[in-house]
């Protein structure tokens, strides 16, 4: 073998070296991000550090380090946070007055006023049997018996009123407690035991009567030019797969200016379902960066717009890989997110002046933060974890720029994933869904308790209110039902 091959195989070694330290990198900082899932809560706060060669890429009369250090004044003073007291009890409570006389004999004595102590009591909830009386009349000469209708009721011939429906509906899909949890406090506190399959069918019921003012919310949905899509997994029971569950998915779509939710069930994660309910949308569709959205938005009607917080995230899963790289990131991301708020309490919600403040103070640290990924793009290896953020950066740019087209953007899918979030907690109680159909059922139901919960509406309040009317509601007039109109 000759110097020439020697040099090659040396080189091919070297290469060889290199990607397997690339490998084990990767490896060891998915084994740490896996370590944190297990360990508890995923934190995402990112405190500032001071970091001398950040200054000297963004700041050009900034003063390093030391001189900072000089100028500023330590206090070691601590100020002794004043505690703001009870809080003060909500005044729609209805109020049980006890009122204690002294010991003594107060004949004669003169009232000269009176202490008040405020306390809290509860109430068990309670059971009433609904005794619904309907005399009857014979009419004269035999002309027939005159007795009242019965008023209509959410379940023709049940035994459940809608308040109790609300109830049971509410305390699973928003309390989180699955239907045998229900049954057993039925059982413990009113010796009543009605059976899962009674409650599922009543459950089955509602939403049938519901899902007009689903297709409904649906339509005034789809009818609005801005809003935000994601997706959640869930569990379903599949009889073609025995003894398996079928992983589906909750397409969930939110409207941030009228405020409501739809969620959607799809039996997968592929572009069939979001591109059959997309097909007639036109407007901004905010997403991350999971290629079905990508080719929804080669549809000419829809423009995608990107999401800041995803970004963001993977900067921060590289804090433990390069810190000094991901700290410049994370401080850029963190002037954004300031300029964001004081736009919106200058503005509020004008968003037109909203849109040019962001052109004036948020372009230009979005431009920053892309012109620093190119220059310093080529100095790390593309698949640790700050070269993949790079990348997912660099391959969202475009969509993550038209989040300035329109004032009434947000900068990301937060809104959404607090949305999210209850159907997440509530999979963790139930499980899974019995049925396809029961998946779309609730789905319906999490729309509905959604759109409620965004614009502070008590749901056992606006569901028993709903399932008492809808039964003789006009078709033509359902939006009236929704939350909040």
């Amino acid at each position: 073998m000759d110097y020439q091959e020697l040099l090659l195989e040396n080189e091919h070694l070297v290469k060889k070296q290199q990607d397997l330290a690339a490998k084990i990198a990767s490896l060891e900082q998915q084994l740490a991000g896996l370590y944190k899932l297990i360990s508890g809560f995923k934190s995402e706060s990112f405190i500032t550090e001071t970091v001398v060669d950040q200054l000297s890429l963004f700041a050009q009369d900034t003063p390093t380090v030391i001189e900072q250090t000089q100028q500023q004044t330590i206090s070691y003073t601590r100020n002794k946070k004043k505690h703001q007291g009870r809080n003060t009890l909500p005044e729609n409570l209805p109020v049980r007055e006890v009122i204690i006389e002294p010991e003594e004999d107060t004949t004669g004595l003169k009232k000269i006023g009176e202490e008040i102590t405020e306390t809290l009591e509860y109430t068990p909830a309670s059971l009433v049997k609904r005794r619904t009386i309907r005399p009857k009349y014979a009419k004269k000469e035999g002309a027939g018996v005159l007795i009242a209708e019965l008023p209509s009721r959410p379940i023709d011939k049940g035994i459940v009123e809608a308040c109790l429906l609300a109830h049971i509906l509410v305390s699973k899909y928003v309390d989180h407690l699955p239907f045998y949890r229900q049954i057993q406090i039925f059982k413990r506190d009113f010796n009543w035991e009605p059976a899962q399959s009674t409650m599922s069918d009543w459950m089955a019921s509602c939403c049938q009567l519901l899902e007009p003012l689903y297709n409904s919310l649906k339509q005034k949905i789809l009818a609005s030019n801005y809003i935000q899509a994601d997706e959640s997994p869930i569990k379903v029971l599949d009889s073609d797969k025995k003894g398996k569950a079928h992983q589906g998915y909750q397409w969930v779509y939110h409207d941030p200016i009228q405020k409501l939710v739809l969620f959607n069930y799809r039996k997968g994660r592929g572009q069939n379902g979001p591109k059959e309910l997309l097909e007639q949308y036109h407007g901004y569709l905010q997403c991350d960066g999971y290629s079905v959205y990508d080719k929804i938005g080669t549809n000419p009607n829809i423009t995608l717009a990107g999401c800041l917080v995803h970004a963001r995230r993977k900067f921060h899963d590289a804090l433990d890989s390069d810190r000094k790289r991901a700290q410049i990131a994370l401080e850029l991301f963190r002037k954004i997110y300031l300029e964001e708020r004081n736009i919106k309490e200058a503005v509020q919600n004008d968003f037109e002046q909203r849109k040019t403040q962001r052109d004036q103070k948020i372009k230009p640290l979005l431009n920053q933060i892309k012109n620093w990924i190119e220059t310093e793009q080529f100095n790390v290896l593309p698949k640790s974890p700050i070269g993949k953020a790079m990348t997912y950066f660099v391959n969202q740019y475009s969509k993550l720029e038209a989040i300035l087209l329109d004032g009434r953007i947000e900068l990301d899918n937060n809104l959404i994933e607090n949305a999210i979030r209850p159907m997440a907690i509530g999979r963790k109680n139930y499980l899974f869904c019995g049925s396809h159909k029961a998946a779309q059922n609730a789905a319906m139901l999490y729309s509905f308790f959604g759109s409620c919960k965004i614009q502070n509406i008590n749901p056992r309040e606006w569901l028993e209110d709903t399932l008492q009317r809808i039964p003789d509601h006009s078709i033509l007039k359902l939006e009236e039902l929704l939350p909040g109109y």
